[in-house]
């Protein structure tokens, strides 16, 4: 594969994760990061072994040696920097949401087709080997119609009214909180492993707590750091943390989900569960190497990660040997190995979550928040 060199804006929980998955492929090298402020881009460079440092991250873009940039920026500035980034153009690969509503994630679409660049959303957890499987099965036809889907993404890190983060901002978040967050991943990866169309939603949500005591120094995501009193400020809290959404597909079949930001215990516990009328699969992201098979007249299978039980299709998702674990790293290296073959022209597939994939993920939650406010199914328009 030809080799390149990327930038990429924000490092802060993501970016050095975009950062590790880019060494481990062994083709692209990492040349600049952009952050708010040039001591702190200095810094950051130094902590992460990466030679240039910009403080502004429009000075990188005039930078002729970057092909691709990574934009891990919070969500409030997905929409000018990756219209930056096209404008200059570089490919792009975007952290999602890719707006922090639909009409800005249109706009990027419309966009990346303008300037046919190669644009992608990180929704890395379509890149897991037993996901990627259990997406074959579906499409090979091993489970029979598929007429039934349920599943959560539930997490904790914002159970106590003491909990804080930029998210919970809607200057810097957007409208949804836990809906465009993680519901977005959730609702993606069913898309991605069944091949179905979301057509209508009804969706009850809750704000757990009205207000919440935000800490008048910065912190950051998934610290655990505990205050004193005197270090909060009251604040109004109007985005959801918790909710259920039915779902009907666009084949007849339904679906339920549950989405959480504040259930104890749960840290990042995604689970799905396909119903066929000849089998069911279920995936539960913190067991990865494990997809499950149920049977009616016959017991029931566990499928361990092994690239030799694989369809043929996905078995370069698994790196190493059945019983060598593989967990979030390879997920998101799988990503950028597919975007970056992609941008090589080593393969005509566009095998990744794209601006478009992005788009439609902003629609759904759209429907999500505006079928809680109405009591009532919602079309989703796409």
């Amino acid at each position: 594969m030809k080799t390149f060199k990327a930038g990429v804006i924000g490092t802060g929980y993501i970016g050095p994760a975009h950062i590790e998955a880019l060494r481990r492929i062994g083709v692209v090298e990492v040349t600049a990061i952009a952050e708010a402020n040039q001591p702190l881009a200095e810094k950051k460079a130094q902590q992460l072994s990466v030679p240039k440092a910009y403080g502004d991250y429009r000075r990188m873009l005039a930078d002729k040696d970057i092909d691709v940039l990574h934009n891990c920026t919070p969500n409030f500035m997905h929409l000018q920097v990756n219209k930056d980034i096209l404008n200059a153009g570089k490919h792009c690969i975007s952290e999602k949401p890719l707006g922090m509503n639909s009409r800005e994630s249109a706009e990027l679409v419309s966009l990346a087709q303008e300037k046919r660049l190669v644009n992608a959303v990180n929704f890395n957890y379509r890149y897991y080997p037993l996901v990627q499987q259990a997406r074959m099965m579906v499409k090979n036809g091993e489970l029979g119609r598929v007429f039934a889907v349920q599943g959560c993404y539930m997490q904790d890190w914002l159970l106590y009214d003491t909990d804080w983060s930029w998210r919970l901002d809607p200057q810097m978040a957007g409208g949804s909180r836990v809906m465009g967050d993680i519901g977005s991943h959730w609702f993606d990866l069913i898309r991605f492993v069944t091949g179905k169309k979301i057509v209508k939603i009804f969706a009850d949500l809750l704000t757990l707590h009205e207000y919440r005591k935000k800490p008048k120094g910065e912190i950051e995501t998934f610290s655990g750091k505990e205050l004193r009193p005197e270090d909060y400020e009251k604040v109004k809290i109007d985005s959801e943390g918790y909710g259920h959404v039915l779902l009907q597909f666009d084949d007849g079949g339904k679906g339920m989900t549950c989405i959480s930001h504040v259930s104890s215990g749960r840290k990042n516990h995604i689970v799905f569960e396909l119903d066929g009328t000849g089998k069911s699969i279920w995936w539960d992201h913190e067991r990865p190497n494990e997809l499950m098979i149920g049977h009616r007249n016959e017991p029931n299978q566990l499928m361990l990660k092994d690239a030799v039980l694989m369809d043929n299709a996905v078995k370069d998702y698994a790196h190493y040997p059945a019983g060598h674990n593989e967990g979030y790293p390879t997920a998101v290296k799988n990503f950028c190995r597919n975007v970056y073959r992609y941008i090589a022209g080593e393969s005509q597939e566009i095998d990744f979550a794209t601006f478009e994939d992005g788009h439609i993920a902003d629609v759904v939650v759209e429907a999500v928040i505006e079928s809680h406010k109405t009591q009532k199914w919602v079309p989703v328009d796409y």
